[in-house]
């Protein structure tokens, strides 16, 4: 009998419908049950609403969340919303449309095309970081900060948009343009909020060791904290102070010809009476605050700098004077502010050496340091270095730092690239920071039972010319009374960035109805740690990391019962368009899902997002590969036609399915859903040779195939009366010994080149082997007339036969 018709939009609405009714995919309160937390990185509600990239996460994550249910498991995949930031806030000014209905209308549409493509997520828990019941333990996180001097207020030199007309954190500069606009940022002077990430560099480099991340991401993580070891070096100056460095390479000290700090170092403000060029020294100054860190210390750029007239400093291994520059390739904020300069082996100064006439010294030998500077030398031999001299470089590091340490002239030490997080944003649409500035007692804490302090609602929002948050117009808001005092105060103006919600928003998931806590110490302690993280390579070093030291940080005040957040962080490749680049709308290369799902159904859709290849990799899409997943998904629905009674494994069918039961199973914990659907599509080819499949093996079929297509195969199930429902099921299980193959296939060589392949038994003697190979008539007649000199059998893979 032929198979009814398959009405797409029809099956797929009918079961989304269906789950949601019976609450099936929601994470029970059952804190004894085995439990699995899979955790994908929430969305940014734009107004441009999902492309084809992004459901590639989810639906991964979706296939590991639902056959984790069949197998018994408590599962929590939740979903929520990253609805604070720049974006809402620039398209509500550029439309005229208050942010908080653009982040409303946006969450709509996304909320839609998530549900349209079936994922099983639990709606129950949604989280919305712009919800005041949310940013409400978002500001309590800050206040504990602010308690115990996490949170702090400094005036220094931060990066500015002038688009956006707001801070960006050294992150959200990427080559010198702002992240979110492409602007060309400058350096502005300001009081700025900061958390002290710094404090916890060491433990969020050390317990790297303790989670399973890919390595490619650990890799991330370790280099942007940059954790190096070396030793802070002490030079006198000739105006009586001492200049401290910081460096990794203190053997080299005996080539150290010249000194630079940084423009902005605070020594220079100290000297100004001592130096005779003040005026060439403050233009300078004012010229390198004009660029960002990435233009001060991109890696071809001129070197320029300014010799001080007046001052010197003196080298403490050979006591002798060296000049002292300002240069903007050097910055306040890293290590000291100042570095010794090694143009023998460094290839920076080299470069600023022979701009401005400066010695340059050997002193590991192996090099031509006329030519370049000679970099390659860790391990080298020291020469013209003194005591040092003729010691090997790891040597030379050691007796260096304890000659230092015994002078008193330096000591070892372990300095770290990563800064300090600048937190706050000068913008309306984001977390109202819960300070009240008190002429008398200072900054002040907002006390917790006025929390959440709720965001204005306001008429204007655009951005101040004078770089202030618009919040700062709205006097009767700002003006308020001191919580310790009561005496007239005014409450903070910036607001948080976007990263503030999404450092935690995945504790709330545990617990997202309570009122009393960011969440219960009983849901805290069952569902964390997260056992599953998946997000994109583009957020190891900014979320990544911002979220596992708000972690820690709430560990340490025993708000949560684990020091990291993640068990195991896997990270996807994007998707890109046709033509094989990012997609965006400037290009006109934007693929929609709606249009994907409507043509073609979510099923069809979410086969294709993973078969389209490596996870881990970028893929382009294709409109003509997604109709071979249509294609398949027709001959699935197709086998109820050959469908017959039988409730075992049929002889012909029983291997391939113990077998495809194994791989399947492996490859969705291996994110290998690419090839988990072609050992599907596999045996699908092997039921149609077979010309039937009985009711035992269609029930195993459609559990293996139910977390890519879902809504297909609770279709078929129903179709079948199989009874209930395929999530009521167990997830398969396969015998070890029937997965075996019977026969294999093995290479026959001679003198080590392939000259033909046999198919054999699977457990064949190598006597048996090496007999089959020489009775093969390629092979025969290629020995034939030869001395046989060794006859090899490798067990499964070949025969070689050495002739001569």
């Amino acid at each position: 009998m032929m198979s009814k018709i398959y009405d797409t939009k029809a099956v797929e609405k009918k079961w989304q419908d269906a789950w949601e009714a019976s609450g099936v995919f929601h994470a029970k309160q059952d804190f004894a049950a085995p439990k699995s937390y899979i955790l994908i990185e929430f969305p940014y509600p734009s107004a441009n609403g999902l492309h084809v990239g992004h459901p590639r996460s989810y639906t991964a994550l979706d296939t590991v969340a639902r056959k984790r249910r069949l197998q018994g498991y408590n599962v929590l995949y939740p979903i929520g919303f990253d609805a604070f930031g720049l974006p809402a806030e620039n398209f509500a000014i550029k439309n005229h449309v208050h942010p908080a209905e653009i982040t409303r209308r946006n969450i709509a549409r996304f909320t839609a095309q998530l549900k349209s493509l079936g994922f099983s997520f639990d709606w129950s828990r949604v989280v919305d970081t712009t919800d005041p019941e949310y940013y409400k333990w978002t500001q309590w996180i800050f206040l504990q900060m602010f308690k115990h001097n996490l949170a702090y207020k400094k005036d220094m030199a931060v990066n500015w948009c002038p688009s956006c007309k707001c801070v960006l954190a050294n992150e959200e500069v990427i080559d010198g343009k702002c992240e979110r606009c492409g602007a060309e940022t400058t350096r502005k002077n300001k009081s700025q909020w900061m958390l002290a990430i710094t404090k916890y560099a060491q433990r969020l480099h050390d317990d790297l060791d303790e989670v399973n991340f890919i390595e490619r991401v650990k890799l991330q993580q370790r280099n942007w904290i940059g954790r190096s070891t070396g030793a802070q070096v002490r030079f006198a100056t000739t105006a009586g102070d001492t200049l401290e460095v910081y460096t990794t390479r203190p053997d080299t000290l005996f080539g150290a010809t010249y000194m630079v700090m940084s423009p902005e170092h605070p020594l220079l403000e100290a000297w100004a009476t001592k130096l005779s060029n003040p005026d060439e020294i403050k233009a300078y100054q004012c010229s390198a605050a004009k660029k960002s860190d990435f233009e001060r210390t991109e890696v071809n750029k001129d070197k320029t700098g300014v010799r001080l007239q007046g001052v010197a400093a003196i080298n403490p291994v050979t006591a002798q004077e060296i000049p002292i520059f300002i240069s903007d390739y050097v910055l306040a904020s890293y290590g000291t502010g100042a570095i010794m300069a090694v143009p023998g082996h460094d290839t920076r100064d080299w470069e600023f050496a022979k701009v401005y006439g400066l010695p340059i010294v050997e002193v590991v030998a192996g090099g031509n340091i006329e030519e370049a500077a000679y970099t390659d030398c860790a391990a080298g031999v020291m020469v013209n270095s003194g005591f040092l001299t003729g010691l090997s470089v790891e040597d030379a590091k050691v007796r260096i730092t304890a000659w230092l340490t015994e002078k008193g002239l330096g000591e070892e030490k372990v300095n770290f690239k990563l800064r300090d997080w600048v937190f706050a944003r000068q913008r309306y649409w984001g977390e109202p920071i819960p300070i009240v500035h008190c002429p008398h007692c200072g900054m002040v804490a907002l006390p917790e039972s006025e929390l959440p302090l709720k965001l204005p609602n306001v008429e204007h929002y655009e951005p101040t010319d004078d770089g202030e948050s618009p919040l700062s117009l709205l006097t009767d808001w700002v003006n308020t009374a001191c919580p310790q005092c009561g005496a007239p105060a005014k409450r903070e103006t910036d607001t948080m960035p976007q990263w503030a919600g999404s450092s935690w928003y995945f504790l709330r998931y545990c617990d997202p109805w309570n009122s009393e806590a960011l969440a219960s110490s009983e849901a805290l302690a069952y569902w964390t740690p997260i056992d599953w993280y998946n997000g994109g390579m583009e957020h190891t070093t900014l979320h990544l990391l911002y979220s596992r030291f708000w972690h820690k940080f709430l560990y340490d005040i025993g708000a949560v019962p684990t020091p990291e957040p993640y068990q195991k962080r896997t990270s996807h490749g994007m998707i890109l368009g046709e033509d094989g680049v990012k997609m965006s709308k400037s290009r006109g290369n934007v693929v929609n899902p709606d249009e994907i799902v409507g043509q073609y159904g979510a099923d069809t859709m979410r086969l294709y997002e993973m078969f389209i290849g490596d996870f881990e990799k970028t893929a382009p899409w294709s409109n003509s590969s997604i109709k071979g997943c249509k294609r398949f998904l027709e001959k699935v629905w197709a086998l109820q036609d050959i469908l017959v009674p039988g409730e075992n494994y049929t002889a012909k069918l029983e291997a391939p399915f113990h077998k495809t039961v194994k791989k399947v199973g492996e490859d969705i914990e291996n994110l290998k859903q690419n090839t988990a659907i072609a050992a599907l599509m596999t045996l699908v080819n092997a039921i149609q040779e077979a010309g039937q499949i009985n009711h035992a093996e269609l029930k195993t079929f459609l559990l293996l195939l139910n977390p890519f297509a879902p809504h297909m195969t609770e279709e078929i199930w129903e179709s079948q009366n199989f009874g209930g429902r395929v999530t009521d099921n167990p997830w398969p299980a396969y015998d070890e010994g029937k997965c075996a193959d019977k026969t294999i296939e093995i290479a026959v060589q001679i003198n080590g080149k392939v000259r033909s392949r046999l198919t054999v038994s699977a457990d064949v003697s190598a006597e048996d082997a090496i007999a089959a190979a020489k009775a093969d008539e390629v092979v025969a007649a290629a020995v034939l007339g030869k001395t046989p000199i060794k006859e090899l059998y490798v067990p499964g893979r070949l025969v070689n036969l050495v002739v001569r």
